[in-house]
């Protein structure tokens, strides 16, 4: 019952559909350790985040 009612939620909109979540792995400069930088971009940015 639980996927019907997750499911009824995406019929009459896409509002939540245009966003994703980018995550990337980022090198210090000054230690030199890696780290993620996560970030919530829309759709059409999300290729300029990872530039």
């Amino acid at each position: 019952m639980a996927k019907k009612a997750v499911a009824t939620l995406h019929q009459g909109t896409s509002a939540g559909r245009n966003h994703t979540k980018c995550i990337k792995m980022v090198k210090s400069p000054e230690t030199g350790a890696y780290f993620f930088q996560e970030e919530i971009v829309e759709n059409e940015q999300a290729m300029a985040f990872f530039k």
